[in-house]
C-alpha cells in the first residue's frame, strides 16, 4: 500500500537549482501545486523520462519481476496519469487494487544531481485521499505480506486500520520509513504502532538515527528491539539486518551509480522475496543489496525488463548453491 504516483525524472547539471527552491538536497519534500509548477517550470530546459513510481510501487514492481504475485492498493485521478500509473501496474505484472477520486493523480518531480543523488518534490493529489473506510478484507486474500511505504503514515486512522485487518486476515507487516523527514514529522505515530504491529522494518542511516536519536550500532539494536525484523540500508556498504540478539552484516555490491532513485525500495523487494520464500536472512540481504546495485546503474526507481532474466539466474545460482 502506498502513494500511486508518477515519477517525473530531471537530471540537473548542478546543485544551484535545489537551492534556489530551498528543496534539501536528498530529501522528500511534499509540495502544492504552485510548487510543482515552479519546479517545472524551472526544469523545462532539461530531458525528462515519465514512470509509475511511489516507494510500495516500486518495491512491488521488482517483486512481480522476481515472479511472487504483487498487489498495489492505492488511490488515483481520473486522468492521463493515473490510467499511465494503471497500464504500468497491469504491463508489469501487478494487480491494480486502485481506488478512484475526482481529484488529479499524483505526481513525484524528481531531481537527479550529478553524483546520483536524487530530490523529490511530490504532490500527492489524488493518492492522499486514500482512507481508511477504503480497506476491506478481501484486499489482503491471497497473500502473506503486507508492505507499506513510509509516506503513507501521515494518515494514522488509514495505517491502524490497513494494518489491524492485515494482521487478522494473517499477514506479516513490513515498513519501509522512506525518508527521514517523515520520520522526524511522524516519530511518536511511528513508535507507537512499530513495537504493537509492525514485523519488518526497512530503514536507512538517516532514517534509523531520526527514530532513535542513536548512531548506526545502537540505533539497530534499538530498532531491532521494536520489531521482529529490523533493517538499515547503509548505501554503497551493505546493510546490517538484526533479527533477536542476532545481527547479520551485508556488504554492497560493486555498481556504477547514475541514479539512486528507488535503491531502497528494490532492496525491500529483494529482502521481501527472499523472506516470503524462507530463505535465510543473510541470503535475502544479499538479494535485497544485489538488486540495489543493479537499479542505481539506470536512470529512474525500476531494472529494465531486458536485465531482469540475468538477476533471477543470479539468484538461482546463489539459492541453489547455498
Amino acid at each position: 500500500m502506498g502513494n500511486a504516483l508518477v515519477d517525473i525524472l530531471t537530471v540537473l547539471e548542478s546543485d544551484e537549482l535545489l537551492h534556489q527552491l530551498k528543496l534539501p538536497k536528498g530529501s522528500m519534500q511534499l509540495i502544492d501545486r504552485d510548487m510543482m509548477n515552479r519546479i517545472s517550470g524551472r526544469t523545462k530546459e532539461y530531458s525528462k523520462n515519465m514512470v509509475a513510481g511511489g516507494s510500495a510501487s516500486n518495491t512491488l514492481n521488482a517483486v512481480a519481476r522476481l515472479g511472487l504475485p504483487a498487489g498495489f492498493v492505492g488511490k488515483i485521478g481520473p486522468d492521463q496519469i493515473g490510467e499511465f500509473y494503471q497500464a504500468d501496474a497491469r504491463t508489469n505484472g501487478i494487480n491494480p487494487l486502485l481506488f478512484t477520486s475526482e481529484n488529479e493523480s499524483g505526481r513525484c518531480m524528481v531531481m537527479i544531481s550529478k553524483d546520483g543523488e536524487r530530490t523529490m518534490g511530490t504532490f500527492l493529489g489524488a493518492s492522499a485521499e486514500l482512507e481508511a473506510r477504503d480497506i476491506t478484507p478481501a484486499l489482503f486474500e491471497g497473500y502473506r505480506i503486507f508492505h507499506i511505504e513510509g509516506y503513507l503514515v501521515q494518515n494514522y486512522d488509514l495505517i491502524r486500520t490497513a494494518i489491524n485487518t492485515a494482521k487478522a486476515a494473517g499477514l506479516t507487516v513490513s515498513l519501509d520509513l522512506a525518508s527521514f523527514n517523515v520520520v522526524e514529522a511522524n516519530i511518536d505515530f511511528l513508535k507507537e504502532i512499530i513495537p504493537d504491529k509492525v514485523d519488518i522494518v526497512f530503514a536507512n542511516e538517516e532514517e534509523a538515527k531520526a527514530l532513535t536519536g542513536k548512531e548506526l550500532q545502537e540505533a539497530l539494536h534499538e530498532l531491532g528491539n521494536m520489531c521482529s525484523v529490523a533493517v538499515v540500508k547503509i548505501g554503497k556498504d551493505g546493510s546490517l539486518i538484526k533479527h533477536g540478539d542476532d545481527v547479520i552484516r551485508v556488504q554492497g555490491f560493486e555498481a556504477n551509480c547514475v541514479d539512486t532513485t528507488g535503491a531502497g525500495d528494490i532492496y525491500a523487494a529483494g529482502f521481501l522475496y527472499g523472506f516470503a520464500n524462507d530463505l535465510p536472512l543473510e541470503m535475502s540481504g544479499r538479494i535485497g543489496s544485489y538488486l540495489a546495485a543493479r537499479v542505481v546503474e539506470e536512470i529512474g526507481p525500476k531494472i529494465q525488463h531486458e536485465r531482469w532474466s540475468d538477476i533471477n539466474q543470479w539468484i538461482e545460482q546463489l539459492t541453489h548453491v547455498e
